[in-house]
């Protein structure tokens, strides 16, 4: 966990916006089909089917928020569980067949893995006492205390109180940059609209003083960042501004999606370099948006890569996604050399 990461931005969007995101990406890019892959170095540039599913991306969108009403998930327990550090049991409020038993404790397993973009994005449990940070794939990476509720001794009532959050961490100013809250002092919010958990976790990071400064039971900030609604004229304002972080790019949410672990079709994120050519908006000129040298070999890449329209691209011979490129630069040698021992 050595380099910065900081993500910025997070815009909640209507079905038609999110329509329109997705059309632009998948008229765009071509990525696997494989949902949850661990091989994909930046699931974040990943998180879109293929335009030529065989479900239209509204009917797929309406099948997966009707899913996620229909989920028999005992949040309270499952939070519970987490914040005790079981990431393995399953929370049904009843004895159900094997098959829905397989994919609950599935879904459990993979709570800790959320994507990641050159570094993994920590998962933190305040409770009893105590602070952990855990990576995507449920290794504990550090443990100390904070002002989160059950975050150190002075405040945890007796284990009750735990929160649960996702986050992304910068080692350079010792700041943990809060993405999304699953629970707070013990009420998990995972089945709760995007919207509503935005605003429940603005409103309870005010209430705690102090938590965005570092002291002796806080060695570490903890600051939530700005959401917004994802217009036009939002998006640009948010491009022009002057932030005191570095910014790694835009997430986009549906308004209406609950929180989910892994890779979801509700969920997307960009650069800010690439909004006016995925989404093709005007953007303003700022340093935001300056496009670095690479940005046009990456999409000399994709072109190249792309299958005609009648065709689905499949996933490469090394598992790896084909928007790699978007994230990670490489020189043609470089590239050329990959060729060959792929060939060898």
């Amino acid at each position: 966990m050595k380099k910065m990461m900081m993500m910025v931005v997070v815009m909640m969007m209507d079905a038609s916006v999110m329509d329109a995101l997705t059309e632009a990406l998948s008229s765009s890019f071509c990525v696997t089909r494989e949902v949850n892959s661990t091989s994909a170095p930046h699931p974040r540039l990943a998180q879109y089917k293929s335009k030529y599913s065989a479900l239209d991306q509204d009917e797929r969108r309406r099948k997966f928020l009707q899913e996620q009403k229909e989920k028999r998930l005992n949040y309270v327990n499952h939070a519970r569980r987490l914040a005790d550090g079981d990431w393995t049991g399953t929370d049904s409020d009843e004895d159900e067949e094997e098959k829905q038993k397989s994919q609950q404790q599935d879904e459990a397993e993979d709570e800790g893995m959320e994507v990641e973009q050159r570094k993994k994005l920590p998962r933190h449990y305040a409770n009893q006492g105590s602070t952990s940070s855990y990576t995507k794939s449920g290794y504990c990476v550090n443990r100390f205390p904070s002002l989160l509720p059950g975050g150190n001794r002075h405040n945890s009532a007796m284990g009750k109180d735990y929160t649960i959050l996702d986050c992304v961490y910068s080692e350079v100013d010792r700041t943990y940059y809060i993405l999304d809250v699953m629970c707070w002092r013990g009420h998990p919010v995972y089945d709760c609209s995007t919207e509503f958990r935005f605003y429940w976790l603005q409103s309870k990071v005010e209430e705690v003083e102090g938590l965005s400064e570092i002291c002796k039971r806080n060695p570490f900030r903890f600051v939530s960042l700005t959401s917004i609604s994802c217009t036009t004229e939002s998006i640009q304002k948010a491009l022009a501004h002057d932030y005191s972080f570095s910014v790694d790019g835009l997430l986009f949410y549906h308004r209406e999606t609950h929180y989910t672990p892994g890779s979801t079709p509700l969920v997307g994120w960009l650069r800010p370099y690439m909004v006016k050519d995925i989404l093709g908006i005007e953007v303003p000129q700022c340093p935001l948006t300056a496009k670095p040298d690479y940005a046009t070999y990456q999409m000399q890449q994709i072109l190249e890569h792309k299958k005609p329209s009648s065709q689905v691209r499949p996933a490469d011979q090394n598992g790896r996604y084909e928007l790699e490129h978007l994230s990670t630069p490489e020189t043609q040698t470089g590239s050329s050399n990959q060729k060959e021992r792929m060939e060898s």
